[in-house]
């Protein structure tokens, strides 16, 4: 869609200033990875055998790997690139850890690494509708951003999600070995594979909690993780874990700074739990449900200042 500008009451058109080159993209990214993704950037140019990747980042709240790719030309495969990373990455976990550790003066270890939430990133001016059906399937770990820079400054990064699909990355897998070790590894998780343990009043208590948050802001986006479902800005702004019986809610918000006149959010700082923030509501049914979105409001200001 055209992006205009508003002089009074007269619109003007504002022209598309694109990307020359590759490394342009790759230089706005990696100067704002944690606002645009909420990653840490661990190096660039990092170069593993034959295979050069363009960002390594690190996803703290996953505690996996991120590999970042920019592209111009339009005629790669980003399955099968994606997947020629995950490997690289899997069959060299020391190196990987080891570079972490050098660029970021850290003492990561393997154990403390998730590698079944590694994730390829592929960023591009577009992408070919082939490329974009490439991607159709529920659990595949590989993300198409699409960017796009204009006259005015503004840059536009906007993510291609799958089409709703029920196929599974598995059933390609049954043809590539290399695919099917990569499946077996890597895991996208998804809010369907969530919502299988929950009972059907949970399912629908959670579909109306999302509907409420994401109502909050056109900035906040779900995040399906592994122990819990993450609705974010730049960080977190609530959390929810999906139980038979219960709804689980986290509000990321530190101990002390939360106004819940009704006293309905446990205080959970001192105990080990999955969710961001220092509040946790178990909820059954819908009765606070928008006194509770209340509370997620309050987070959603004080972590998208």
């Amino acid at each position: 869609m055209p992006l205009y500008k508003l002089f009074d009451k007269r619109l003007e058109l504002v022209k598309e200033y694109p990307f020359k080159l590759e490394k342009e993209i790759q230089k706005v990214v990696e100067a704002n990875l944690g606002s645009l993704f909420g990653l840490q950037n661990v190096c660039n140019e990092f170069q593993i055998g034959n295979l050069r990747i363009d960002t390594l980042a690190f996803d703290k709240e996953s505690k996996s790997f991120v590999i970042i790719e920019y592209k111009r030309d339009r005629s790669f495969s980003v399955v099968d690139q994606g997947m020629s990373y995950l490997s690289l990455m899997l069959n060299n976990k020391a190196e990987f850890i080891l570079e972490y550790n050098e660029c970021c003066s850290a003492s990561l270890k393997r154990e403390n690494v998730d590698w079944s939430q590694s994730k390829v990133i592929f960023i591009s001016p577009s992408f070919t509708i082939f490329q974009l059906e490439a991607i159709n399937f529920k659990d595949l770990p590989i993300e198409l951003w699409e960017v796009r820079r204009y006259s005015n400054g503004n840059v536009q990064f906007e993510l291609h999600r799958p089409a709703s699909s029920n196929a599974s990355i598995k059933t390609v897998s049954k043809k590539s070995a290399a695919i099917a070790i990569i499946s077996r590894e890597v895991k996208a998780y998804t809010e369907e594979a969530h919502l299988k343990v929950a009972a059907q009043n949970i399912k629908e208590l959670y579909s109306r909690f999302k509907e409420f948050v994401l109502s909050i802001s056109p900035e906040i986006t779900m995040r399906p993780m592994k122990k819990y479902i993450a609705f974010s800005t730049k960080t977190n702004v609530t959390d929810a874990q999906i139980q038979k019986k219960t709804l689980k809610i986290f509000i990321n918000l530190k101990k002390g700074t939360l106004d819940d006149p009704k006293n309905i959010a446990r205080d959970v700082s001192s105990v080990g739990h999955w969710g961001n923030g220092d509040y946790q509501i178990k909820i059954g049914s819908d009765d606070s449900l928008e006194y509770i979105i209340s509370l997620v409001r309050q987070s959603f200001k004080v972590n998208n200042r």
